[in-house]
């Protein structure tokens, strides 16, 4: 159950991986430029209080380099990038084990 709740999870996120790969594409062709939207702006689109809070609760709990060298470096990265390697990680994690040949492993 729970394998399945991870594969459902990671397709969902792969499906919006897609989607803004398709907004950043049609946004490039409209703009005769590369356009990337970055993952800190995007939740800061749709949730700006949730991102503000983080950094202090990173910081608090975790500590002050956690936040300035992962956490910053995967929020400058491209949304759809971010989203598809997080839901491609979901799949792999709730992919169904592949059945033994020969003997058993005990």
């Amino acid at each position: 159950m729970i394998r399945f709740l991870f594969r459902f999870a990671g397709l969902w996120i792969l499906a919006a991986a897609f989607v803004w790969l398709v907004i950043d594409g049609t946004k490039s062709i409209a703009g005769n430029a590369i356009v990337v939207t970055k993952l800190s702006n995007t939740w800061y689109e749709i949730s700006p209080s949730t991102l503000l809070r983080l950094q202090p609760t990173i910081e608090h709990h975790a500590s002050e380099r956690l936040w300035n060298s992962l956490v910053q470096t995967i929020l400058e990265q491209p949304t759809w990038l971010v989203l598809g390697v997080l839901g491609s990680i979901l799949i792999l994690i709730g992919r169904k084990k592949k059945p033994l040949i020969g003997y058993g492993r005990d």
